[in-house]
């Protein structure tokens, strides 16, 4: 998170719209490190991975924060229970063909009004990685286009607020960001 300001700045500006009384939910949180951003700047934030061994880091590095393993495709989080959602990179890993599961309970679980933040990588390809940064490895990356955000927000009761795009940072995997943010405006049945 150090090394990336534009990333801070938007993580600060999608904070402000939350109160102390507010609680979000880090969605795919990995080892928490932001989730820890938000904690550290007072909101009230908790974080699920399905990933045990990533919970178990989290845990470890955060011992006062709370996290869960759990499936972004099952959330077992109440109905219009949460005012926030963040998906930092949390969606780039599941089939086009499955995305919309996940913003349908993004939706069940958010408050009418609540705000999403959703982080992917640019693009229109998808499919299983054999190498990645140099390592061996069997990942599956979906990226998307504004368009993909955009119709998946739209169609599961979202409207979308802002979206940007961001050039890599010479120490990233060489492919654009998209941040675009939305708010619940109607239940998704």
């Amino acid at each position: 998170m150090n090394q990336k300001e534009s990333d801070r700045v938007i993580l600060d500006k999608f904070a402000a719209n939350f109160g102390s009384e507010s609680i979000i939910c880090d969605m795919g949180c990995g080892p928490g490190h932001i989730t820890r951003y938000l904690f550290d700047k007072g909101l009230s934030i908790f974080g699920i991975d399905i990933s045990e061994r990533c919970i178990e880091i989290a845990r470890r590095e955060n011992p006062r924060m709370r996290f869960q393993v759990m499936d972004m495709a099952r959330l077992d989080i109440a109905d219009e229970s949460i005012d926030g959602i963040i998906a930092f990179y949390s969606i780039i890993h599941t089939p086009k063909r499955s995305v919309k599961i996940l913003f349908c309970e993004f939706n069940r679980v958010l408050k009418m009004g609540g705000k999403i933040l959703i982080v992917v990588k640019k693009g229109s390809t998808e499919g299983y990685v054999d190498e990645l940064v140099g390592l061996k490895t069997r990942l599956y990356f979906t990226n998307f286009t504004e368009e993909d955000l955009e119709t998946y927000l739209r169609t599961s009761g979202f409207e979308l607020i802002s979206m940007e795009t961001r050039q890599p940072y010479d120490f990233e995997i060489p492919v654009e960001r998209i941040y675009a943010v939305g708010t619940k405006r109607a239940r998704y049945i």
